[in-house]
């Protein structure tokens, strides 16, 4: 039957919601009469793909507001979660400057938050075989290398500092993935790291607050998480780890595993001296303070990846990436303005330069993935299929 067509017939009255129900969910195409005139004789025909369409993007155009609302309150979290753990995890470090120490605890606060959440069903308790805990393990170490390095940094110098140098991590990530796992992108991508390579030299070059304590704790921290990366994204992606495990509850057991292996480094390198870094910071504080300071930082640093673990499951990873290099403006910012530390405008222009390059990169790296998938997908579908009858 053709659309639009005349035909006599007795008028047929439909609800949106029978409308819905018999386009929606029926797969093929049939004519459903919709009533266009008050002429019981003449009538008008409409496809119910037509109605069903019609049906449908009012749906989407409600669902994808939502998601937008969504994902935009998940980078909002995330920025206020992160710079928030970066103001009180400093000014906790300027009162006990012990940052493995420090870090260690924190890892101890976000574990147990995990272990309660478990324990209380509010989020189901992932269980992992051999194989996933080794995988998670070994994510859990350079996990922990990363953020005590960080730690460390962040004690000997501004914040803004550590910050600018760590926005060398994209070049390790791409140094480690082609050099320990072979795994090389396309020249275009390699280019798009010399600003990145430039800028940072140039912000950190006569920079006021340098410190050589903080530049290469900062860069053994780019190492560690470029490995944690890579280590993640070649061994979580394999089947057999467990159950539950999603995306928040990996984090979860990565900071479990961190916690533990961090004991042994914090009580070798400041056991002695925290204890008594603790009593002097007692002279214009009280024990609560000091607790109530770690707890909230701890809390700040867990909750702070978990958010970002939830807005990477629900965006593009090229939108993430964005985030995460506007991600670093907003904390430099943000520390500039609460400690009133110094920036030079030679260092201004290098960290524009080398954040600029890190949002660069990524945006070409995702360009040439994909590139590569189309690839890969025509040449799987131009394979000959044997067994085909025509």
């Amino acid at each position: 039957m053709q659309p639009w067509t005349r035909r006599p017939a007795a008028p047929t009255f439909y609800s949106r919601k029978h409308l819905a129900n018999k386009s929606a969910f029926t797969n093929r195409a049939v004519d459903v009469d919709v009533e266009l005139t008050s002429t019981p004789s003449t009538r008008a025909v409409v496809p119910a793909t037509f109605v069903a369409t019609s049906v449908a993007r009012c749906g989407e155009a409600g669902d994808s507001i939502a998601q937008r609302l969504k994902v935009g309150s998940y980078f909002a979290l995330w920025y206020t979660l992160n710079v928030v753990y970066n103001v009180l995890n400093k000014k906790y470090l300027n009162v006990i400057p012990a940052p493995l120490t420090v870090g260690s605890l924190q890892f101890g606060v976000g574990a147990l938050y995990s272990v309660l959440l478990w324990v209380t069903s509010l989020r189901p308790a992932p269980v992992l075989t051999d194989e996933g805990n080794k995988a998670v393990r070994n994510v859990g170490f350079y996990h922990m290398t990363g953020q005590e390095l960080s730690m460390m940094s962040l004690g000997a110098g501004p914040v803004s500092f550590t910050h600018i140098v760590k926005a060398l991590e994209p070049f390790f990530s791409a140094v480690v993935s082609a050099v320990v796992f072979g795994k090389w992108m396309a020249p275009q991508v390699y280019a798009t790291l010399i600003p990145v390579v430039g800028g940072v030299a140039y912000a950190c070059l006569k920079e006021r607050s340098f410190s050589w304590l903080a530049f290469y704790t900062a860069m053994g921290s780019n190492v560690a998480f470029a490995l944690r990366a890579v280590v993640s994204k070649s061994a979580l992606n394999s089947s057999g780890l467990g159950e539950n495990l999603n995306s928040v509850n990996l984090f979860g057991v990565v900071t479990i595993w961190a916690f533990f292996q961090s004991i042994p480094l914090f009580l070798l390198v400041e056991g002695n001296s925290f204890v008594e870094l603790w009593k002097q910071a007692l002279s214009d504080r009280t024990n609560l303070d000091l607790i109530r300071g770690l707890v909230l930082s701890g809390m700040f640093h867990y909750l702070n990846n978990e958010v970002m673990y939830l807005a990477l499951s629900n965006v593009h990873p090229v939108t993430l990436a964005v985030g995460n290099t506007m991600k670093r403006v907003f904390i430099v910012v943000a520390s500039v303005l609460v400690f009133k530390n110094p920036i030079s405008i030679q260092a201004a222009i290098g960290s524009a330069v080398g954040i600029g390059g890190v949002l660069l990169y990524s945006l070409t790296k995702q360009y040439y993935e994909e590139l590569e998938r189309k690839k890969e997908e025509e040449e799987e579908s131009n394979k000959p299929r044997f067994g085909r009858r025509d």
